[in-house]
């Protein structure tokens, strides 16, 4: 089979809405969405507070929140495992091999990111704002509220980004996840077993639907960065 009667395969999976196909690309989104939205809760709540709080050690987490940003996936993983197994300390919970250590270990590896980039973000804005707001005596709330307002395009631009890094992840959720079939199989993994399979028409649709959905969140990107200039 040659790789043109490949890619017309793939796209006839793609568009004939194949069960078993889109099963698969519906966890993977299942899985990112869901861990952006508890990464983007704790942290843009946690960004928000280094950002206008001095205290001791407050550099220092900082460092390690940056540090962090470039932690291997499969480190993550490995963490995860251990907390999950039969013999961990969360062992009892028996969530490994299942769609919720896939979510646990992708808000591991994009909390990060998220915090970091939002704390610069509300950073510079308070350092602009910040007498404005003091004089009126905002509440904490209100000071998010107002300084999210003035770097909207931002956020969301370190959030997509964020969701970028989760929905191509492979080696954390291979570890924690197991890929098994109908259960926690998502895209990353299913490209790399299907691949040795011999099942290539299967692996280039998930393949497509994952580079067009990574064109999407950077094309989006890209645009909001434009609006911001």
């Amino acid at each position: 089979m040659n790789i043109i009667e490949i890619f017309t395969k793939s796209l006839v999976l793609i568009f004939s809405l194949d069960r078993d196909l889109w099963e698969i690309i519906l966890l993977s989104l299942y899985v990112s969405i869901t861990a952006l939205i508890f990464a983007s809760i704790f942290g843009l709540l946690i960004g928000y507070y280094l950002a206008i709080k001095n205290f001791f050690l407050k550099n220092f987490i900082l460092i390690i929140l940056n540090s962090l940003m470039g932690i291997p996936p499969v480190v993550v993983g490995l963490i995860v495992y251990f907390m999950f197994a039969s013999g961990g300390p969360l062992g009892v919970l028996q969530l490994l091999y299942t769609p919720t250590a896939m979510i646990i270990a992708q808000v591991i590896i994009i909390f990060p990111i998220v915090t970091s980039l939002s704390h610069e973000i509300f950073d510079q804005n308070w350092r602009e704002y910040k007498d404005q707001l003091r004089s009126i005596n905002m509440t904490f709330f209100g000071v998010l509220f107002i300084i999210s307002k003035h770097s909207y395009f931002l956020v969301i631009t370190a959030l997509l980004s964020a969701f970028g890094r989760a929905i191509s992840e492979v080696g954390a959720v291979m570890i924690v996840g197991g890929n098994i079939n109908h259960f926690t199989r998502v895209m990353t993994t299913a490209i790399s077993l299907e691949t040795r399979m011999g099942n290539l028409e299967y692996a280039m649709a998930l393949g497509i639907v994952l580079i067009l959905l990574t064109v999407l969140i950077y094309s989006l990107v890209y645009i909001l960065n434009k609006r911001k200039i």
